[in-house]
C-alpha cells in the first residue's frame, strides 16, 4: 500500500479520530506553540505516532506548495472504495442519498463537494474511476475532514452503475443548463442520486441518458454559470430541504 501526505489540521484530526493506525509520521511547525497544534501532538503520542518538528523553509518544501497550517502527515493511503463498497450501503440504507461528480478533475472542486456532501447527509460520493480528481493531500485538505465521513466510491463504468442504482429504485437527477425544469419545482425526495458534470463541459452524453430527470439551478443575473462545488452544495441542500420537510 502506498503513502500519501495529508495537510492541515481538520484532514489530520479527522484522521486521528477514525484511523490512527494509518499514521507513519507527523511534522509540525518548530516554535509554534498553540492549543491546536499540542493537542494533536499530544493525541498522535498517545498512539505512538512519531513527530518531527521543522523549520518553516523545511515544512514548505515537504508540502510542496501546499497549504499547510504548520502541520502534515505521512500516513498509509486509505483503502479505495468501489462497486462492492456501493452495495453495501445501499444494502444498509433504506433511503440512501448520493452525489455523483461525473468527471470533476480539479481536487479543491472533489474536496468542496465532499464537504458539501457530508455536511448534507449525503450516504456516499460516486466518481468514475478513470479522468476524476484523486482524493489527495490537498483534496483532503479542503474537505476539512469530510473525506474521512464520506465514502469516496471509484467506478469503472459510470453509466452501468447509474443503472444498476436505478433499478434497486434511486432517482437519478442531471443537472444541465438547457432543461426546462429548474431544481426547486423537482421532486427530489426518496432514494436519490444528484449527478453534477464536468467544469465546463458538463455531464457526458451516456450519463445524461442515464438520468431520470434533468434539472438546472435558476440564474438571474449576468453570469452563465456556477463553479461546480457551488452549484453541488445548492442541489444537495434543496434534497436535504426537501428530506427534512416530508
Amino acid at each position: 500500500m502506498s503513502n500519501e501526505l495529508i495537510f492541515g489540521f481538520h484532514s489530520i484530526e479527522a484522521i486521528l479520530s477514525t484511523t490512527p493506525e494509518r499514521f507513519l509520521e507527523i511534522y509540525a511547525l518548530k516554535g509554534r506553540d498553540d492549543k491546536r497544534l499540542n493537542a494533536v501532538v499530544n493525541e498522535a503520542r498517545k498512539f505512538g505516532i512519531s513527530v518531527q518538528f521543522m523549520q518553516r523553509k523545511a515544512l514548505d518544501n515537504k508540502a510542496n506548495g501546499e497549504q499547510h497550517q504548520g502541520i502534515i502527515a505521512n500516513v498509509k493511503a486509505a483503502r479505495v472504495l468501489n462497486e462492492r463498497d456501493l452495495d453495501e450501503i445501499l444494502a444498509r440504507e433504506s433511503t440512501p442519498f448520493f452525489l455523483v461528480l461525473d468527471g470533476v478533475t480539479d481536487p479543491h472542486n472533489l474536496g468542496a463537494c465532499l464537504r458539501s456532501a457530508d455536511a448534507a447527509g449525503a450516504h456516499a460520493l460516486i466518481v468514475p474511476k478513470d479522468k476524476s480528481a484523486k482524493l489527495n493531500g490537498t483534496a483532503r485538505k479542503v474537505a476539512c475532514g469530510a473525506a474521512e465521513t464520506v465514502p469516496l466510491i471509484q467506478v469503472t463504468n459510470l453509466a452501468r452503475t447509474l443503472r444498476d442504482i436505478k433499478e434497486v429504485g434511486v432517482w437519478v437527477v442531471g443537472t444541465a443548463g438547457e432543461t426546462d425544469t429548474e431544481l426547486f419545482d423537482a421532486s427530489l425526495t426518496g432514494p436519490i442520486a444528484v449527478v453534477m458534470g464536468a467544469e465546463g463541459d458538463g455531464m457526458r452524453r451516456l450519463t445524461r441518458e442515464h438520468c431520470d430527470v434533468l434539472v438546472k439551478i435558476p440564474m438571474v443575473g449576468t453570469v452563465s454559470s456556477l463553479n461546480v462545488s457551488v452549484a453541488t452544495g445548492i442541489c444537495l441542500f434543496e434534497v436535504l430541504r426537501q428530506r427534512n420537510a416530508q
